[in-house]
């Protein structure tokens, strides 16, 4: 299975904000679409970076309270792992895994074309095993 199979259900909608937005601005988008991150893209579309919850945690406790009146442009994770519509989900889990993240933009020939969650991964590949688990009792119960 493919990330294409996950954006075919899940959609291609993706949250973004401007570099300027303030983190307390940042956040309340956050809670209100109730998503983990959001991506900061400049007013051409461009990709710039990612603002996660984690980002946010790790601002407040190396800034305090000042963390909420900087910018997206500020806090955001400007390295960016990244995936294709044809990266398998396998691929995808192991690479969030290593890198230690739970988003990646789906990019198709540079273009943003979603984002996929931790969440998303492992909802698929649970669904995946189910359909084998399945399968195999199919398989079992036709051969008694």
């Amino acid at each position: 299975m493919t990330i294409a199979a996950i954006l075919r259900h899940k959609g291609h909608d993706v949250a973004d904000v401007a570099p300027a937005v303030r983190i307390a601005d940042l956040a309340t988008q956050l809670t209100e679409k109730r998503i983990g991150a959001i991506l900061v893209r400049d007013a051409a579309g461009q990709l710039l970076g990612i603002v996660s919850e984690r980002d946010i945690v790790r601002g407040l406790a190396r800034y305090g309270n000042d963390c909420l009146a900087m910018t997206a442009a500020q806090l955001m994770t400007s390295v960016l792992h990244t995936v294709t519509p044809t990266t398998s989900v396998a691929e995808a889990m192991a690479l969030m895994t290593h890198s230690r993240v739970r988003h990646l933009p789906v990019l198709e020939d540079g273009k943003l074309v979603g984002l996929i969650s931790i969440g998303d991964v492992v909802k698929t590949r649970i669904d995946q095993q189910a359909q084998e688990v399945d399968s195999l009792r199919a398989y079992v119960a036709g051969s008694v």
